[in-house]
């Protein structure tokens, strides 16, 4: 079964895909996307892979016949890629030079055009799933896009709080939000020609920090050079900084937020930004989405970030002076 459901009360959709139980989990050998598995090149940088799992397909099968009246179903119409970020079966993100990620970013935003010219696309969707600790099933660094046929309602919540603040203010929220920030001080964390990082002051995770354009741009597509060069030098900046906050892996979901795409007006107060969601508190304490987060949508979060992000920067520091000596680019 393969499908989207309609839920009235969110007036939000489910994607239904039963498929997904048989991905392969965490496998210690036959790896998919090393080379030489038959499935990938033999020699590759950075690749784009369909899904062999995917919730939302080109050719969806015809839903189940359990609409009514009141439930409304349709075909899980998409597309899910895999994003291989090295050949590499165990270099991840913040290993890879800066040169390297550059490529990523690159790739990303060929995807994001070639996704968003179908006109059946709503909004695509690029993120990462880092560690077992949020769902990773396969250990080769990699991410995923999803191109839905709908504009996800955290999405639309977005778009709505940015229509909304351009109204009151006249002002793009994201372009106050980064201000703001600038102007506190305390929760910074990075700050490049291009890109601002910061924990900011509302969000969920002790070290659930931003990434965001300090240009108004609504997606990677509308990136100078030198903006995708910096984008990559500040990805690298702060997972490396996460990873040196423990000295472990740190695990995260990285989502990149960007204007939808084929709606029946553009979205010109949209503002590029990425999130990340790590759910470690300490080394080995996490955070979990419990009731009061899943049930009502309402967060919690176990510290504040006016105590977390002057940690977060220091170790982002240190891990940018060390790379500093093998990586100019840094």
């Amino acid at each position: 079964m393969t499908e989207i459901r309609y839920n009235p009360l969110l007036r939000d959709w489910t994607m239904v895909a039963s498929n997904r139980h048989k991905r392969p989990n965490l496998p210690k050998t036959n790896c998919p996307f090393c080379p030489g598995s038959g499935k990938v090149p033999d020699d590759y940088e950075v690749l784009a892979y369909d899904n062999d799992f995917p919730a939302l397909s080109q050719n969806p099968p015809t839903p189940d016949d359990v609409a009514t009246n009141l439930y409304h179903v349709q075909p899980a119409y998409g597309k899910c890629e895999v994003i291989l970020y090295s050949k590499e079966h165990t270099t991840s993100l913040p290993q890879l030079p800066v040169a390297h990620i550059r490529k990523l970013v690159d790739l990303w935003a060929e995807r994001f055009q070639a996704l968003s010219e179908n006109p059946r696309h709503k909004y695509v969707f690029i993120f990462e799933n880092r560690g077992p600790e949020v769902g990773v099933t396969m250990p080769h660094p990699h991410g995923q896009i999803y191109a839905y046929p709908y504009v996800p309602q955290k999405l639309r919540v977005e778009l709505e709080s940015f229509a909304l603040h351009r109204e009151e203010t006249g002002h793009c929220l994201m372009c106050d939000i980064n201000a703001e920030e600038q102007r506190i001080g305390i929760r910074m964390l990075d700050e490049t020609e291009h890109f601002l990082a910061y924990i900011p002051f509302f969000t969920d995770y002790p070290y659930g920090a931003f990434i965001s354009a300090k240009r108004h741009v609504g997606t990677m597509t509308e990136f100078t050079d030198e903006e995708r060069t910096d984008l990559a030098r500040i990805l690298k900046r702060v997972t490396s900084g996460m990873d040196e906050l423990f000295h472990r892996e740190f695990p995260y979901m990285m989502a990149i937020h960007q204007s939808p795409v084929n709606q029946d007006g553009d979205a010109p107060d949209f503002h590029f930004h990425i999130e990340f969601y790590p759910p470690l508190q300490t080394e080995t304490r996490l955070k979990y989405l419990a009731s009061s987060e899943t049930g009502a949508w309402a967060p919690c979060n176990p510290m504040a970030v006016e105590q977390t992000a002057p940690v977060l920067k220091a170790a982002i520091q240190t891990r940018k002076e060390a790379n500093q000596h093998v990586d100019p680019l840094v």
